[in-house]
């Protein structure tokens, strides 16, 4: 199992491992203002749906542990204010929302003193952080299920333990079953522009012993051809009602290959990243990102023309009729998506 962590939270102190240096250094950073976890967030230090929620729950916790007020309604608006703020560094990933709204939520109807509602915003924050690795570890366990040993895997953009509090939501099966000996044999695309399969994905599984290869996006094609790919799998920002899954660009159309080659494809979804207010992909807010991550972003001289245009989304929006199966902390879910989720989210 991968020991990776790219959040820590301890005694109240809050580091998170800058995800922009790897794989060349592993350098921990920390946040002590909703400066910092703002910009954490904006520019990818951390990422991933997941540890995107826990990052903002526990930076809106450090944010505003030594605000010093005494009034208890003051302190609620300083939280509610911050909580804003925060929640305007990404627009697409719902975990983002929803652990700042827990959080908020947390202190509605509270009437006790400001240093006892710090103590709650604290736990808060612990909470959200230990259930999202028991929900990464249950959607391993599911998720295993579907896998048989010696499988060719292949992954996009990053969903394992550096997207998460840890173990991750598609590579959790991964690691779980490296460790009972399956032997998985793990095709990573590169996930251009931000290359967080060749930094991030390539980087924890080798560290973590498993059998990886690296291949460009536009490889994997060729890989599903050759019969080398028995599964994908990927993770998910949001999920709308219906279904459709908005995951890193390039995901939906590895998704159409796949079905094309007759290769499962599945997406890994913690329930908190079903949104049930959006009811269709369509619905989903596609952050639009720097241009200069495609014309300029790792190379040592921009290789685009000077001043060219350049499309930059940061999402793409996978529709559910090329999903295969949707692994929830609570289960595998199968078509019809809309009336399953449902009733998933009802137990």
């Amino acid at each position: 199992m991968t020991g990776v962590k790219a959040i820590l939270f301890e005694d109240g102190k809050l580091h998170i491992l800058d995800q922009t240096k790897l794989p060349l250094s592993e350098e921990y950073i920390e946040i002590t203002t909703k400066e910092d976890i703002f910009e954490a967030i904006r520019e990818m230090k951390v990422r991933g749906a997941p540890a995107i929620g826990v990052a903002a729950a526990c930076g809106l916790y450090v944010s505003v542990k030594n605000f010093d007020e005494n009034d208890i309604p003051r302190f609620k608006q300083k939280v509610r204010a911050v909580s804003k703020y925060i929640g305007t560094s990404r627009p697409t990933a719902v975990n983002l929302f929803w652990a700042l709204r827990r959080m908020e939520e947390r202190l509605t109807g509270f009437s006790g003193s400001v240093s006892e509602a710090k103590a709650v915003l604290k736990t808060e924050a612990q909470d959200i952080k230990e259930e999202d690795e028991q929900a990464c570890l249950d959607m391993g366990k599911h998720g295993l299920t579907l896998l048989r040993p010696g499988m060719g895997i292949l992954t996009h953009c990053n969903a394992g333990a550096l997207a998460a509090a840890r173990y991750g939501t598609c590579l959790s099966p991964i690691y779980l079953g490296t460790g009972q000996g399956y032997d998985f044999k793990v095709f990573a695309d590169e996930t251009r522009p931000a290359l967080q399969g060749a930094r991030l994905t390539a980087w924890e599984l080798s560290k973590a012993g498993v059998d990886v290869t690296l291949i460009c996006d536009n490889m994997a094609s060729v890989v599903m051809k050759k019969g080398w790919i028995d599964a994908v799998l990927v993770g998910c920002d949001r999920m709308a009602a219906n279904g459709d899954g908005a995951n890193k660009i390039g995901t939906s159309a590895v998704a159409i290959l796949a079905k094309e080659y007759g290769i499962p494809f599945y997406m890994f979804v913690p329930t908190s990243t079903i949104d049930m207010e959006t009811e269709t992909g369509e619905n989903i807010s596609i952050e639009l990102r720097d241009g200069k991550e495609v014309s300029h972003m790792w190379y040592e001289k921009p290789m685009a023309p000077e001043n060219i245009k350049v499309y930059n989304p940061s999402f793409d929006v996978t529709d559910n009729r090329y999903i295969t199966a949707i692994i929830t902390e609570k289960g595998v879910v199968y078509p019809p998506y809309k009336d399953n989720i449902r009733r998933l989210l009802e137990k």
